[in-house]
């Protein structure tokens, strides 16, 4: 029998075409941004931030970015997953829920803390890093979260990020990685693409 988590991955596809005018209520848009949250991030960082585009005239600005792209329009939300850059200066408050429910000691927290800083201060490429690692580990739970409510996804990265940024108004430390289009799929999709065989991507070692 096959798992649920195995049959979501192994049945979700990039939807292109959706049902246009119908809306996600608000409990499933908290729903699949809460569980994107429980993704890994390097420390704990969580370094994402999700700008949710439900409303028409947000809808047509983030189109504009998105080189006209008509899925932007027609499914029901488009997330704006973000990457934080610089987030070991918030790591100890993200982490200070960690000593309050006896996870982690305060000491290892510090620990923690002193590493990330040591590594990240004056490396901004290394920060751009785990902003895209983790924004992408971010939307790819989001997905498979929309696949398992019975929705359908794109990930979208076909957009002009410098108009993301001044058209929603993200911060200097916020990187915009990706777009995830989210609703309910229309006739005409294709099923899931043939992958390359496993003997062209696997070693072992």
């Amino acid at each position: 029998m096959i798992s649920t988590i195995q049959h979501i991955i192994e049945s979700r596809t990039s939807v292109n075409h959706f049902q246009p005018n119908r809306r996600l209520g608000d409990e499933v848009i908290e729903s699949l941004v809460s569980q994107a949250t429980k993704s890994p991030s390097a420390y704990n960082m969580q370094n994402w931030r999700f700008i949710v585009v439900q409303s028409d005239s947000a809808k047509g600005r983030l189109k504009s970015a998105a080189y006209e792209q008509q899925k932007i329009v027609d499914a029901s939300v488009a997330f704006i997953v973000c990457g934080t850059l610089a987030a070991h200066v918030q790591l100890a408050a993200a982490l200070q829920p960690c000593v309050e429910a006896n996870i982690m000691e305060q000491q290892m927290v510090d620990g923690w803390v002193a590493l990330a800083s040591s590594s990240h201060v004056g490396d901004p490429a290394l920060q751009r890093d785990e902003a895209i690692r983790s924004a992408s580990l971010a939307a790819m739970t989001l997905m498979l979260a929309a696949q398992g409510m019975g929705l359908g996804s794109c990930a979208m990265s076909g957009f002009d990020a410098m108009q993301v940024v001044r058209e929603f108004g993200l911060s200097a430390t916020e990187l915009p990685v990706m777009i995830i289009v989210v609703g309910y799929p229309a006739a005409g999709n294709w099923p899931q693409k043939p992958r390359k065989a496993l003997s062209e991507v696997i070693s072992v070692v």
